[in-house]
C-alpha cells in the first residue's frame, strides 16, 4: 500500500495512487450492480425517440417521486423560529431522532426537539399518559417559554386529540394553566414538510389570536418566510434589503439565529428567533 503508519498521505495524493485508481474504476462494476452496457445504450436511444416524447407529454404530474420529507419535520423547523420554544413531537423517539439529525446535518448546528416516546402500549391504549409526562419533563428540564406540539403517524392513526390531551395535562399540573402550548396535527402520511411548517405556524397564530379582534397596523408588513433550508442567509438578506428601503416589517417566524450560533464552545439551546406574545 502507498501509505503506512510511518508514512501518512493526505487524501488528495493518496487517491491518485494506482491502487485507489483501480478501486474507484471498478467501484461501479463491483458494488453498484449496474445494468449491462447494451441495455443502458438501448434505453438511452429509446429516450430520444418519439414514443418516449409522447409519454412525457402525456404525464399529468409535474414531478414524479419528488424529494420531500414528512409533515412533522416542517413543524419542528417552524417551532425553532419562535423565542425559547421547544418542539414537542407526540410520537416515537425514532421519528424525532430523524427530524433532529436531518436539520443538524443540513445546518451543521444542534437541533433541539423532544418526543412523548410512544411505544406499542401507547399505540393500543392512546398516548395521553405519554404526553402528560412528556410535557411535565419538558417544562421542568428545558425551561422553555412555549412548547409547540406536533404529531407523527402513530398518534394520528389512533386519533389522539391534542387539544383535549393538552387541557388534561394542564389540569393535572404538568404545565401551568396559563403556559402557552400551541399545537398542530401533522400526520406524516399525507402532505410534506411544507404542509407541516404551515400547519405549525397556523397553530401558533391561532393559539395567540383566535377569537381576538382583528386589528391592522398601518405602514408595516408581516413576513412568513416559509420552510427555507437557506434561512440563515436569506432571512438576514431580506431584512437588510427591507431596512435599506425603509420598510417596517415583522418576521412571524425566523430560525436564522437558531441555526447559526457562534462557534465559541457554548451550547445554546435557544438563540434568537421571534418573540411570541399575546
Amino acid at each position: 500500500m502507498p501509505q503506512s503508519a510511518e508514512k501518512i498521505l493526505d487524501h488528495a495524493p493518496l487517491f491518485r495512487e494506482p491502487e485507489y485508481r483501480q478501486m474507484l474504476a471498478e467501484k461501479k462494476l463491483n458494488f453498484e450492480c449496474p445494468h449491462p452496457e447494451r441495455l443502458v445504450t438501448d434505453q438511452r436511444e429509446y429516450s430520444k425517440g418519439w414514443e418516449y416524447r409522447e409519454k412525457n407529454l402525456a404525464r399529468e404530474a409535474l414531478v414524479v417521486n419528488p424529494a420531500k420529507a414528512c409533515q412533522p419535520l416542517g413543524a419542528v423547523f417552524a417551532a425553532a423560529g419562535f423565542e425559547r420554544t421547544m418542539s414537542f413531537v407526540h410520537g416515537s423517539q425514532g421519528c424525532v431522532a430523524y427530524y433532529r439529525s436531518h436539520l443538524s446535518r443540513h445546518f451543521k448546528e444542534p437541533a433541539s426537539a423532544v418526543s412523548s416516546s410512544m411505544t406499542e402500549d401507547a399505540a393500543v391504549f392512546g398516548g395521553l399518559k405519554n404526553l402528560v409526562d412528556g410535557l411535565a419533563n419538558t417544562y421542568a428540564l428545558y425551561d422553555p417559554k412555549m412548547i409547540a406540539v406536533s404529531t407523527t403517524c402513530m398518534a394520528e392513526v389512533i386519533g389522539d386529540d391534542l387539544h383535549g390531551f393538552i387541557e388534561n395535562a394542564k389540569s393535572e399540573g404538568a404545565v401551568p394553566p396559563e403556559f402557552d402550548v400551541p399545537f398542530a396535527h401533522t400526520p406524516a402520511f399525507v402532505g410534506s414538510h411544507v404542509d407541516g411548517y404551515d400547519s405549525m405556524v397556523k397553530g401558533i397564530l391561532e393559539h395567540f389570536w383566535k377569537g381576538q379582534a382583528r386589528t391592522q397596523a398601518a405602514g408595516t408588513i408581516n413576513i412568513i418566510p416559509g420552510f427555507d433550508g437557506f434561512c440563515v442567509g436569506n432571512n438576514r438578506e431580506l431584512q437588510r434589503l427591507l431596512t435599506l428601503m425603509g420598510v417596517s416589517y415583522t418576521f412571524i417566524q425566523d430560525a436564522s439565529d437558531q441555526f447559526d450560533t457562534p462557534s465559541d464552545g457554548e451550547y445554546r439551546m435557544y438563540d434568537g428567533a421571534r418573540r411570541s406574545r399575546r
